[in-house]
């Protein structure tokens, strides 16, 4: 069982959070005008890392607020949480 602290409620189960994703994909600079390209390339492609990754979870069970995790996806230890708009490194 996967422990993650959220930033708000404290230390949850992993159950109540869904995964979000790669959190170090750029959006679009500007989306309005962006190319389909861009768009693929930022909804299609997708790294595979093994090791230390940053990832976007929501705790939907909890606060319901997004959270950014950085997780070694080798070992599933969880390393740091912080708001989803947060810096991981403080």
């Amino acid at each position: 069982m996967l422990l993650i602290k959220c930033p708000w409620c404290g230390e949850r189960d992993m159950v109540e959070f869904t995964h979000g994703g790669d959190a170090t994909k750029i959006y679009p600079r500007d989306p309005d005008t962006a190319a389909p390209e861009e768009w693929h390339d930022f909804v299609y492609l997708r790294d595979n890392p093994r090791g230390v990754h940053d990832e976007y979870w929501h705790h939907i069970a909890g606060c319901r607020q997004w959270l950014k995790v950085r997780r070694d996806t080798t070992t599933h230890d969880i390393l740091a949480t912080a708001p989803a708009d947060g810096d991981l490194d403080s």
